[in-house]
């Protein structure tokens, strides 16, 4: 590369005073007063290229102002839709690693994405890196008194089938979208309650997956509960890591521990009054158009595409295999 990383900051740095006014106000909401860091997580998802990095970046301030991303948080999807979602698409966050980072849990394997239309679970998974962007981590960078960019995920497998292969499309979306304008948010993905069906999947996936993020994924033995110790407290663990049986992680939940994929759950109760708060405050500001949002879903970014490609080609060899859906550990 023959070009330090400073030099490739200061170099992205003044190709974006050209920006449009548009742009710098959506740029703004993004950065939340850390320019240079957010710049930094452009470079290093396109190797310190300046100039790949540029037009990721360029293209993702155009994504958010043709979508009026800067609005999703006062844009509530309706309480029984956002309910039905909650159920099928389950994720939330449980607390914090010792080192302050967000700890969000994801129940990929009991995800059934069967329960609202696409458009829905996008706009939900929007809201949530927003609301994540502009509310979770500047609220830990204050309490830290350093700047904290990215979360920790604990992905639970329990329950993962070949039928997941239902869900590869829109789910190569959502990650899509992920790539191009939320790159490098998450600092390790722990993978835990492993069953057979992603064993198979990880071993064709992983030699596509590019270096950096092959390093950020750690597969755990069982429900991963000591290993994750060592990087939160117990009161932080997702509560299918808490569970000292097998059982799935939706419904078996040790004690009174909270379940943070529900709608019930302190989080998603804090997100959602959030949304209605702000939505309040934009019908006084300047009544906006009434109607849902909709964002176009992108192609897949060809890495992606590819990847999702292996895992169903992988999952098929399975059902031929199997003749039948496999499911347990």
């Amino acid at each position: 590369m023959g070009i330090c990383n400073q030099d490739a900051i200061k170099q992205l740095q003044s190709m974006m005073e050209n920006v449009n006014e548009q742009q710098k106000i959506t740029f703004q909401n993004m950065h939340q007063g850390y320019p240079t860091e957010t710049l930094a997580r452009f470079l290093k998802a396109r190797d310190w290229n300046v100039a790949k990095a540029h037009k990721m970046i360029i293209d993702c301030l155009q994504w958010r102002v043709e979508n009026e991303i800067d609005n999703v948080l006062s844009k509530p999807i309706p309480v029984d839709v956002y309910k039905a979602v909650r159920d099928s698409q389950l994720i939330g966050m449980s607390g914090y690693s010792k080192e302050g980072l967000p700890v969000i849990a994801v129940g990929v394997g009991l995800s059934t994405f069967d329960k609202a239309s696409d458009k829905y679970y996008v706009q939900s998974h929007i809201q949530m890196n927003e609301y994540r962007d502009r509310v979770v981590l500047p609220t830990a960078s204050k309490k830290q008194g350093r700047y904290i960019g990215t979360c920790v995920k604990v992905l639970d497998m329990t329950g993962l089938k070949i039928s997941a292969l239902n869900q590869l499309r829109l789910l190569t979306s959502i990650s899509t979208i992920d790539d191009l304008n939320y790159p490098e948010k998450t600092d390790t993905y722990y993978i835990v309650n492993v069953p057979y069906v992603f064993s198979a999947c990880w071993k064709v996936v992983k030699p596509l997956l590019q270096e950096r993020t092959r390093k950020k994924v750690q597969v755990l033995q069982g429900c991963g509960k000591e290993e994750l110790l060592k990087v939160m407290d117990y009161q932080s663990l997702p509560h299918f890591c808490r569970k000292e049986g097998s059982g799935s992680s939706k419904h078996r939940v040790a004690g009174d521990t909270e379940n943070c994929f529900s709608f019930d759950s302190s989080f998603h109760q804090q997100l959602y009054n959030f949304i209605k708060q702000q939505a309040v405050v934009m019908q006084t500001i300047s009544p906006i158009r009434q109607g849902s949002f909709y964002v176009d879903l992108p192609e897949p970014d060809p890495d992606d595409a590819k990847i999702a490609k292996t895992i169903e080609s992988e999952l098929h060899k399975l059902e031929i295999q199997n003749g039948v859906a496999v499911n347990g550990h």
